[in-house]
């Protein structure tokens, strides 16, 4: 479903919900632990998105609320699909987002010898067994439907391996072979030995270790046999004194084999909390749908401001406050829901009006005329830089008698409830005159507006109206001979579905893909002052929406990108709820 809900009033950026800051307290209050550590656990295969916010504020969230520390751990145990890059683009993307772990940086690969010294314990104990079966061959050993392409679920019952019951000192010999890689891929497994006839299919004897000559990004070629996530996580949360793992939902089913590796190993155990994970309207959360997105070419990259990665939404413009925002008002809970991205544009929308300059631009320009303005002349029109913030105070615009105003602003024929520009209306320029339209001159070819032809009243500026008169409109524009080009990118949801992981029997997801999601206007016109714009600089354009200077800008070439439209959708949403409540 949608999570239509109100945001009221919004909690501390990264608090935890109820149900987790009361099992953290029951934790504190029964002596189950005399502090609190959290740890966030990333897998540097990919970027991370804003799904990863939700984990982020609240590991990091639930620890400073609690006095303790969160750990930021890189589980980094497949290094076929890791890399250092990805590991730099996160640590670089949670440092944005606001958090700080100062030395409690931990790789899962900082603790490879004493992960493989614990599965030689669990050996010795009789709890372990290398197993020669192939991986099909597992799946089909354990019960698992080898058809379903679904979640894994049990269909067959389980049956044991027949390599189960070799001899401890066959199993120690074997487990030592394979480290020191005399085995190819896949030939062998080091596997626990629980039930087979579990009625949970992760306690049928679970895969620990798994044969890889592959060079890994921190270890390089030290390593052939490389941990299990199911082995590593718990054992790894256990060395650093992880009080609490916070995990999403999916994980709620391993639980008993965490506790199952840190019981049979006598040693710390954390406790595992699950939660819902956070999934948006018109987006994918995704990794590997992400990255296919990237590899297929729908998207410019992972920090393609349509996607909904960290660095995308950094450089569409979202600030790390509203994102904040965002998870605080999402919550926490254990029930899957899908939040309306209609909330997370509103979030933005309220941080950026209290930060954000104001500007005047026009993305898709034709020249309006006064005709009974001086030849030459220009006037310094006084406009206030942001009137959330009084601070900010005000800037000029230089004001001639040719402009450039919006093309939607005019019309020769208007329809019902127009009230710009149109022959014998009158509008007033945003911060200036008032000016009546007289006529228009279009293309010949095309038919098009290319002239507004208008006359000013210049006893009407800065708001004043001796005659009271009043206008229904009032538009903004720039001057036509001092304003700069630019390039306008507007951006829309990257899919048209509402949940593109969820589409009809015969449908691609990828076919959901929105074809308008990006629009490139050449050929824009902003005020002067915005010449000496820089990557990364907000301004509110005023009507147009929220715009950012892209990274592809250069000396005298601007590109800016829109970061969200005035419009907001999740007002309109909240308007609607309350009066059907």
């Amino acid at each position: 479903m949608t999570d239509h809900s109100s945001s009221g009033s919004a909690p501390a950026p990264g608090a935890p919900s109820d149900f987790i800051r009361d099992a953290v307290k029951q934790d504190l209050a029964s002596g189950r632990f005399t502090y609190v550590r959290t740890r966030w656990p990333p897998e540097p295969n990919g970027y991370l998105h804003i799904g990863h916010a939700k984990a982020i504020c609240l590991d990091f969230g639930i620890a400073a609320e609690n006095g303790g520390v969160c750990n930021f751990r890189f589980d980094d145990t497949n290094p076929e699909k890791e890399e250092q890059e990805y590991v730099e683009a996160i640590t670089a993307d949670v440092r944005w987002l606001g958090f700080e772990w100062g030395e409690r940086e931990f790789f899962a690969s900082g603790y490879f010898e004493q992960l493989y010294q614990w599965g030689e314990q669990l050996i010795q104990a009789g709890k372990a067994y290398v197993c020669d079966l192939n991986e099909q061959e597992i799946r089909e050993y354990r019960g698992t439907d080898v058809a379903d392409k679904g979640p894994i679920t049990v269909t067959l019952p389980g049956r044991n391996s027949p390599y189960r019951e070799r001899a401890v000192e066959e199993n120690l010999e074997l487990f030592r072979r394979m480290r020191a890689g005399e085995f190819p891929d896949g030939a062998r497994t080091l596997r626990a030995k629980i039930d087979m006839a579990h009625p949970n299919l992760h306690m049928r004897d679970p895969v620990m270790y798994r044969i890889r000559h592959a060079t890994h990004h921190r270890t390089g070629d030290s390593w052939c046999i490389y941990p299990m996530y199911d082995f590593q996580h718990p054992l790894s949360d256990s060395i650093e004194g992880v009080t609490h793992s916070l995990c999403s939902q999916e994980y709620e089913i391993h639980r008993p084999l965490y506790d199952w590796f840190l019981e049979n190993l006598g040693i710390f155990h954390s406790r595992q909390i699950e939660f819902a994970r956070l999934n948006l309207t018109h987006t994918v959360m995704s990794k590997r749908w992400l990255l296919e997105l990237v590899k297929d070419g729908r998207v410019r990259g992972w920090d393609d401001p349509r996607m909904p990665t960290l660095v995308g939404l950094r450089r569409r413009g979202y600030t790390p406050e509203s994102i904040r925002d965002f998870v605080s008002r999402v919550g926490m809970s254990k029930t899957p829901s899908t939040v309306d991205i209609a909330l997370l544009e509103h979030c933005l929308r309220e941080d950026l009006n209290k930060r954000c300059m104001r500007a005047m631009a026009v993305l898709k320009p034709v020249k309006l005329v006064i005709e009974n303005w001086p030849a030459g002349k220009v006037t310094q029109i006084e406009a206030v830089n942001n009137p959330e913030d009084p601070s900010a105070g005000s800037r000029t615009v230089p004001f001639t008698g040719e402009l450039y105003i919006e093309q939607d602003d005019v019309r020769e024929i208007p329809p019902p409830k127009y009230y710009r520009l149109y022959p014998g209306n009158q509008v007033r320029l945003r911060y200036a005159y008032i000016v009546t339209c007289t006529g228009v001159r279009k293309d010949p070819a095309t038919g098009e507006i290319r002239e507004v032809m208008c006359t000013c009243d210049p006893a009407t500026r800065g708001g004043n109206a001796p005659d009271n008169r009043k206008v229904k409109a009032t538009i903004h524009w720039v001057s036509a001979g001092h304003s700069i080009p630019v390039e306008a990118r507007l951006y829309d949801h990257l899919f048209t579905a509402e949940l593109p992981q969820i589409v009809p029997a015969g449908v691609d997801w990828m076919d959901t893909i929105n074809p308008a999601s990006l629009e490139t206007v050449k050929g824009a016109r902003v005020e002067p002052g915005l010449a000496r714009a820089l990557p990364g600089d907000r301004f509110q354009f005023e009507r147009l929406g929220y715009f950012v200077v892209d990274q592809d800008s250069a000396p005298g070439s601007l590109v800016f990108n829109r970061s969200v439209s005035l419009k907001d959708a999740w007002a309109r949403i909240e308007k609607k709820e309350a009066a059907g409540r």
